[in-house]
């Protein structure tokens, strides 16, 4: 049997409590986020089962057609409360700019659907601040709005759309076969109970990972990032363009952006920033990007792609120097948010959704 000097046991011992520390330091931590966004996601994919069984795919072409400002501006609108991933909205968007849809609405409707939904405002809202919900809102709809209008407008003639019946959809794109198919294929809307089995199995499957891995993200960032540890890289044009530049190719959902934009934001970075990883990140996918190059030309994937980066950049400066002026505490909206619910309810929300999230429990108790 080993024996070690005094000094290599203490240190070694001392080594195990910091670490025994740490490791519950970022379960405390993890655990603080997934308690705060239990509830909302909860609610965000009630509303979006209703939105679901209430949204009828004619209806959505007939607010669409044809490739005027006016079109442009409703897809946006139309497009942010849907409960569609980067991926899912594809289809959908196939069929609108098949269907009679032109350019400039097909872009906007495909930037406003995964940039934001119901799921992810709340989610903002309560762990982010309603300052910063606002702002994403807002984003994403001028997002959608500017590039639905730079590419209708500047992108030339009109491509010839491919076979009716190849979507070109990556089936890895999602966790569900949903996201590689049109959820909404025939002209009458489904019913209630339908909408809420869609939003509670097929979405709830295709966000699930994503949001866990963002759980996990935020949780190692609030534990090993200490708070104003990213400051030196934050603030100024260079800072934010950095950012978009990462966000744009990194495909992550939007439920699943708002915990690690939130862990950013702890360490450091400033909410500009933020705004423009909310913003550029789940907007962009490779099969979006395949597509709209296939569907729409490869000079309407660049306005697209520097639209994107334009954009954010310029509302993430926007609200930086906004804050600057007024002197809001976005961290201490967010916490203020955070208190408005009792613990039992959350921690009831939490074990609700855990239980939805495993497709055996599911299937047996709610037959979804």
């Amino acid at each position: 049997m080993h024996s070690y000097p005094h000094g290599h046991a203490s240190r070694f011992h001392s080594q195990n409590i910091r670490g025994s520390a740490i490791d519950m330091s970022m379960i405390e931590a993890l655990l603080s986020i997934a308690l705060s966004a239990a509830p909302w996601l909860l609610l965000g994919l009630f509303i979006a089962g209703l939105i679901k069984a209430w949204m009828p795919q004619s209806l959505l072409q007939r607010w669409m057609g044809g490739d005027g400002l006016g079109s442009i501006l409703r897809a946006a609108v139309i497009g942010m409360p849907l409960p569609l991933c980067s991926c899912g909205a594809i289809p959908t968007s196939l069929a609108l700019h098949r269907g009679g849809a032109g350019r400039g609405p097909t872009t906007s409707f495909l930037i406003s659907t995964p940039g934001v939904g119901v799921d992810s405002m709340l989610l903002t809202s309560v762990l982010l601040g309603p300052l910063m919900a606002v702002a994403r809102v807002l984003g994403a709809m001028v997002t959608a709005i500017a590039t639905g209008i730079l590419v209708g407008f500047g992108s030339g003639r009109k491509a010839a759309p491919a076979p009716e019946g190849d979507s070109g959809v990556s089936q890895s794109c999602c966790a569900s076969k949903s996201c590689g198919s049109s959820p909404q294929k025939s002209d009458t809307a489904p019913g209630v109970v339908t909408g809420l089995k869609y939003a509670f199995s097929d979405l709830l499957d295709d966000i699930s990972a994503w949001v866990f891995a963002g759980l996990i993200l935020a949780g190692v960032l609030v534990t090993f990032v200490p708070p104003d540890t990213l400051v030196g890289f934050s603030g100024g044009f260079l800072a934010l363009v950095l950012m978009a530049l990462i966000g744009i190719p990194l495909y992550v959902c939007a439920t699943a952006a708002t915990p690690i934009a939130a862990g950013l934001l702890l360490a450091g970075i400033s909410p500009g920033m933020a705004l423009v990883f909310l913003l550029a990140g789940p907007v962009t996918s490779l099969a979006t990007l395949a597509i709209l190059r296939r569907e729409l030309g490869g000079k309407a994937l660049a306005i697209y792609l520097s639209s994107i980066l334009v954009v954010t950049v310029l509302l993430g400066w926007g609200l930086d120097a906004l804050i600057g002026l007024t002197g809001w505490n976005i961290v201490q909206q967010a916490s203020q948010v955070q208190e408005l619910l009792p613990e039992w309810l959350e921690w009831a929300a939490l074990v609700v959704l855990v239980l939805l999230s495993l497709r055996p429990v599911r299937r047996r108790v709610l037959g979804f």
